[in-house]
């Protein structure tokens, strides 16, 4: 009989995280944005810590961030202006999303 694999504790799983965060250039994103896999994470927070909520399932931290448009869908006109700049971003995979934050001088939405 198998063991069942261990729940990594909050540390291991940011340091896991921390591993699968790269930047990308937003055209690269085009895919996932058009299933609407794409989630914005405002540049007040720190990104891995929310991709380890996800990841935990916080539904009640989420949707405060959600509440205080700190995270959510990105918005077409957003799309565009990244799109038009081809922005790099900060992105992670929490499987189906990827969570995705610019972290360019002044944007904290």
């Amino acid at each position: 009989m198998s063991t069942p694999p261990s729940t990594p504790s909050p540390d291991e799983l940011k340091q896991k995280l921390l591993l699968e965060t790269s930047r990308i250039p937003w055209h690269e994103l085009q895919t996932y944005y058009a299933r609407g896999q794409v989630v914005r994470v405002s540049a007040s927070l720190d990104l891995l810590d929310v991709a380890a909520e996800l990841t935990a399932d916080n539904k009640a931290r989420f949707e405060r961030w959600m509440a205080d448009q700190q995270v959510g869908e990105v918005s077409p006109d957003l799309a565009r202006t990244w799109y038009e700049r081809n922005a790099e971003l900060w992105a992670v995979v929490v499987a189906p999303w990827v969570l995705v934050q610019d972290r360019s001088a002044g944007d904290l939405h």
